[in-house]
């Protein structure tokens, strides 16, 4: 039985993960910081004998060595990684002090680092790790200042991981999500602005939801992804890759 490590697990896109490895045969190593939200995902799971979770601060200094340990004395082996832990609502460059600059790298760069650093040497061929960045890893993006430079740096690490690991079979990639419908940003969906650069540039009639997320990096973790390395798979509907403008935005008159 092959065994994923799924940090963020106990809401949006690493719960909606979390179920479709599960629904793949994997037993689940569910992390994130919320004990609560991880008991709800096992008790939606189902199989107690295939979950195991762990409520602990992804950067904290002892996080990798306890995440890797429950995997480990639980199921003996681990397969897959994926960092999926983040926050939002970033400043702009010249807005961000040094303490939300350390906050944010400390989530989403240097935690990701220790914990591969941590997972690598217990995976054999056929394992992989994959990263969930940003399509502002990709593109330039307004407001990003922390939040795309952490993300923009978890993508070279991918790449590193890939090069330095994929001869022996361990396989790295990064999933950018566009705007998914998470708590992260639902209640931005009533922001006029946030949906004239989001909605009405993305030519697919619809936001993403965390089963397109999902399901991309189940691909990634399945036959199907095994020669698959050191790729960003941007799931945006188009967004970044376009130049789309919805009508109403084409034929809206400047204030």
């Amino acid at each position: 039985m092959q065994v994923a490590i799924i940090t963020g697990a106990g809401s949006g896109i690493g719960f909606a993960t979390s179920q479709k490895l599960y629904d793949m045969g994997m037993a689940i190593v569910g992390v994130g910081r919320d004990a609560a939200k991880l008991e709800s995902m096992a008790r939606a799971l189902g199989d107690a004998d295939r979950v195991a979770t762990v409520a602990v601060d992804v950067a904290a200094d002892d996080a990798p060595r306890t995440i890797v340990q429950t995997a480990l004395d639980r199921f003996g082996r681990i397969d897959f990684l994926i960092n999926n832990a983040g926050i939002g609502s970033p400043k702009p460059l010249h807005e961000t002090d040094d303490e939300t600059l350390d906050h944010f790298l400390g989530i989403m760069l240097r935690a990701p680092f220790r914990l591969a650093r941590d997972v690598i040497p217990h995976m054999q061929p056929g394992s992989a790790i994959i990263n969930v960045t940003s399509t502002f890893a990709v593109v330039g993006g307004r407001r990003g200042g922390a939040y795309s430079a952490s993300k923009g740096g978890l993508t070279s690490l991918t790449l590193h991981i890939a090069c330095e690991y994929g001869a022996q079979g361990i396989r790295a990639n990064c999933v950018a999500p566009g705007v998914t419908k998470t708590d992260m940003v639902r209640e931005r969906l009533n922001d006029s602005g946030f949906i004239r650069m989001n909605v009405d540039m993305t030519p697919y009639p619809r936001l993403g939801e965390t089963n397109d997320v999902a399901s991309t990096i189940a691909f990634l973790c399945s036959s199907g992804g095994e020669y698959i390395n050191g790729q960003t798979i941007v799931v945006d509907g188009g967004w970044s890759s376009t130049k789309y403008l919805s009508p109403e935005a084409m034929t809206a008159k400047a204030k």
